[in-house]
This record gives structure tokens, sequence and C-alpha cells, in this order.
């Protein structure tokens, strides 16, 4: 038997469950200072000694990403399971909402926090157009923030409390119950498109839904909410001659959505590739008339024209 190097949560009191047959069998626990896992284990403190050379039988509890914790170090380690970084954000997020913790981040409500909501959610989505994988990363970091900080708010609520935990749970409930292919017994799904249509009945069953459009989120960009209500009244035998008519703006941006989702295509994500492509030729125009000497906030039409760059 040798010493044995355990990776754990760097915030928090969890210790890998990988763990505790070396736990059970150590003749000697240590772990690094402030370590709340080596708390929680009743270790003492470890000086810093090479782990290579501690007594066998000895285990070290060391925060995630130490040296020590290197799987090409000469002894045994068991790493930390995946997702305790998550555990290290929940436990930043409640220390900042506590006492003594940040008093903007205390401050905040669920309403005042839908703005931030809204922008990172379209900020991913620019990492994942653009293929950014690096912004990607980053992006998903602040989209899971923001639901540990509701989660957090929701936990304070005085009449119906309740936190990430909850939260987790019902997800993991919900992911279960729509997959019974998957982790149940005797129901067969061939193709996405089947798991798509069986996805909607058992969500028809489960929420015991009036309408084919009860859950369509109504706040989402309009090109989108014109899209999901043709894809969903489409479903329900809804005909296409019952969709908006007349010729105003509105009926008409309405119908090309619609057809365009029909058809199998993505209306906002149509758009929004155009919209992108034209604020990069403008861009691009300013950019070739400062270089020429021209102020590129007071061009003429025919300056406009000369540096504009055609698709």
């Amino acid at each position: 038997m040798t010493a044995t190097v355990v990776a754990c949560p760097r915030r928090g009191a969890a210790l890998p469950a990988a763990a505790v047959p070396a736990l059970r069998a150590a003749t000697a626990v240590l772990a690094d200072p402030g370590l709340e896992a080596g708390a929680a284990a009743g270790a003492q403190d470890w000086d810093g000694t090479d782990p290579a050379s501690l007594p066998d039988g000895t285990v070290l509890l060391v925060p995630a990403g130490h040296p020590a914790a290197r799987p090409d170090r000469p002894y045994g380690t068991v790493a930390p399971p995946t997702g305790h970084a998550v555990l290290d954000a929940i436990a930043v997020m409640d220390r900042l909402r506590s006492p003594g913790g940040c008093p903007w981040d205390a401050e905040q409500t669920h309403v005042s926090l839908l703005r931030y909501l809204v922008e990172e959610c379209y900020e991913l989505y620019q990492a994942i157009e653009d293929g950014d994988r690096t912004e990607l990363r980053e992006e998903l970091g602040d989209v899971l923030l923001q639901v540990l900080f509701h989660a957090r708010v929701a936990a304070e609520h005085p009449d119906d409390p309740f936190g990430i935990d909850p939260v987790a749970t019902g997800l993991v409930d919900k992911l279960v119950g729509r997959h019974p292919h998957v982790f149940g017994t005797g129901e067969r799904v061939a193709t996405a498109q089947d798991q798509d249509r069986r996805w909607d009945e058992l969500k028809r069953a489960e929420k015991q839904r009036e309408s084919s459009v009860d859950g369509v989120a109504t706040a989402q960009p309009a090109v989108a909410l014109a899209a999901k209500l043709a894809s969903r009244t489409a479903r329900a035998g809804l005909p296409a001659d019952l969709l908006p008519g007349g010729d105003g703006p509105g009926e008409q941006l309405f119908r090309l959505a619609a057809t365009t989702q029909l058809g199998g295509g993505d209306p906002e994500d149509a758009l929004r590739g155009v919209a992108r492509a034209f604020d990069a030729r403008v861009r691009a125009a300013e950019k070739a008339a400062a270089a020429d000497g021209r102020d590129p906030h007071a061009l003429t039409a025919d300056e406009w024209r000369r540096y504009w760059q055609t698709p």
C-alpha cells in the first residue's frame, strides 16, 4: 500500500466517493490547510512534504488542480468527480450572496437579473455562430452563473424557497421521464424525428396542456416566436391557409417566418446571418473609407457605394 492523493472540490466539504475505500483504510489523513473537505474528514494539516515520501497508508487531500494531484506522479491519485467545479461555483455564489459578501450581488432579484440572462444567452449564441471555442467556454460559464444566481435568490423566498438541488432534481426527473426508451424498458425510438414527436407527446401529457400553443414563450424574438407558433400549430393540423393574412409588414413577416420554418429552415438563424453579414460589410466600408482619410461617420451616398463590398 502506498500514499494516496485525493483531489477534492476547492470549496465546500465534498469528498469524491471513489476516495471512501482509501479513507477507510488510511493510517493517517492529511489535508492542504484551509481545505474544507479536510476538516470534514478530520484531517491534520499537511506541511508540504512531498507526497511520494509520505508513509504507506497516508491519504492526502488537496484541492482540484493542485500539482500534487497530477496523474503522472509516482503514487496513487483519486481524481475529483466530473462536475466537482460546479460545487465550487455554487459555494462562491453562496458566499457572494450571504451577509458579508458582495453588496451588489445581495441586492439583485429575479427581475433585476433578467437583462443579464438575455444578454448572456445571446453572447453564447454568437460564440457558437462564430465557432470561437474560447468564447464558447466563457459564455457557457456566464449562462451557468445565471442559473446559479437565480437558484440562490429563489432559496431566499419567504414562502416558497427552493435552491439549486430541487432545480437539478427536477431536470433529472424530466430528462429521465421523457426518455423512456433510454431509462425504461419496452419502448423503442428509432430516429431523432421519432424522439421529437415522442417528446411532445410526453410533454403534453405531463403539462396537461389545453392548447397546442401552451408553453410557447411569447417574450422571445418575434421571428422565432412566429416560427414556433407555426411549428406547434402545424403539428396540431392547422392548415397553412389559416396563417395570418393581409399585406401589412407584420402579416408578411409572420408568413415568411412560418413558411421558412415549415419548410425545414430556421428563419431566426437565416435573418441573423443576413444581419451579421450586413454588419460586416458596413464595418469594412467604414474601415476602407478611413484608410483613404475620409470620416466614416460623414460619408455621402456615393462614397458609401464606392467602398461597399458586394457579396
